[in-house]
């Protein structure tokens, strides 16, 4: 069961990895924009929704990395005075009663939102803008779908490698 959570692991690292140079590419393309706009008087709303574009695709891409890496938002008040044995009940309840329904609830709620996007390949959100919000939509059946994985790995690893803690 190990090697399927370093599996589904690798499927967010590897992401990550790619993923992770759309901030770089994300703060160029602002620093030209600004250029653009202040220095040459020139200015793009196609240039100025790529940015929308790559910071939603860095944070639904990068949301199952961050569950990996132990850096998403913890509201667990008493979590930092339990025992390990407590934390991973925590852990484990927050997985399957919390994190697991809501992703779920979440992609099949929005699913029919993406899917009437894709069919008509919804155009841009301004004129003369990127002609692809069905893409921007299929980010959050994505971000579900990553998420679900990361939850499903740290799960096994809670449940299966609980004696070596």
């Amino acid at each position: 069961m190990i090697r399927v959570a370093d599996a589904l692991d690798g499927i967010n690292r590897g992401l990550a990895h790619v993923i992770r140079w759309l901030a770089l590419l994300m703060v160029l393309v602002q620093f030209a924009i600004v250029v653009g706009r202040y220095v040459f008087g020139v200015n793009s709303i196609a240039a100025q929704e790529s940015v929308l574009y790559m910071h939603s695709a860095l944070f639904m891409l990068a949301a199952g990395y961050t569950l990996l890496v132990d850096k998403h938002v913890r509201v667990d008040v008493f979590f930092a005075g339990l025992s390990p044995a407590g934390q991973r009940r925590v852990d484990v309840f927050g997985h399957l009663f919390l994190l697991m329904p809501s992703m779920t609830a979440l992609l099949y709620w929005s699913w029919p939102s993406v899917r009437n996007s894709w069919s008509i390949l919804e155009g841009p959100l301004a004129v003369g803008g990127i002609e692809a919000v069905f893409l921007l939509k299929s980010l959050i059946p994505a971000f579900c779908v990553l998420v679900m994985l990361q939850s499903l790995s740290l799960l096994i690893r809670l449940l299966f490698e609980s004696d070596r803690r």
